[in-house]
């Protein structure tokens, strides 16, 4: 007999909670002026790597879930400097991640701030639309979001939040796991 329950999911759901109490008072998202859009080879083989910035990825070694998101972000082509942090309440306040906003692993890239199971392919049309937002949020962590599919388990619906300069959010892309 198997046994289907994600044990690393729950471990994850306890760091999130522990996590959510430590946040505080917001602070504005650090934008990274460096990275600058340089012209791609002109081939047709250029690949998605050759024109994604590096995305740094915060989690706690513990989380069940954080590594399965940092999976799907490699599959996707994505170059990830995953690391592993002692505590995530200093890197969210960093980030102005409040306690409504949060999940489980924070990440930046070309000057934005994406928290939580955030899919890449939002990701990429983030890059591609460059708005004038903090960046995206995908609050908890919604089942049959990357990193948190569970088999044999119909998840509902869950939809990513633009992250703006003022805290406040509006639907960025909804999913149909």
């Amino acid at each position: 007999m198997t046994n289907h329950t994600p044990l690393p999911r729950l471990a994850c759901l306890l760091l999130l909670a522990s996590t959510l109490t430590a946040c505080t008072q917001a602070v504005p998202a650090p934008v990274d002026s460096a990275i600058a859009a340089t012209p791609a080879p002109a081939t047709q083989q250029t690949t998605a790597a050759a024109v994604t910035p590096k995305i740094t990825v915060h989690r706690d070694a513990y989380c069940g879930c954080c590594h399965l998101w940092v999976e799907h972000l490699r599959k996707q082509d994505f170059d990830v400097d995953d690391r592993i942090e002692d505590a995530m309440s200093p890197v969210k306040e960093r980030l102005g991640i409040v306690p409504e906003h949060a999940s489980c692993h924070t990440a930046e890239i070309a000057g934005y701030v994406v928290e939580g199971h955030v899919p890449a392919s939002d990701i990429r049309r983030l890059l591609r639309e460059k708005p004038d937002i903090r960046g995206l949020v995908l609050p908890g962590m919604p089942m049959g979001s990357p990193g948190m599919e569970v088999e044999d388990v119909d998840a509902p619906a869950y939809t990513v939040l633009a992250l703006h300069r003022d805290g406040s959010t509006t639907p960025y892309a909804t999913h149909t796991p």
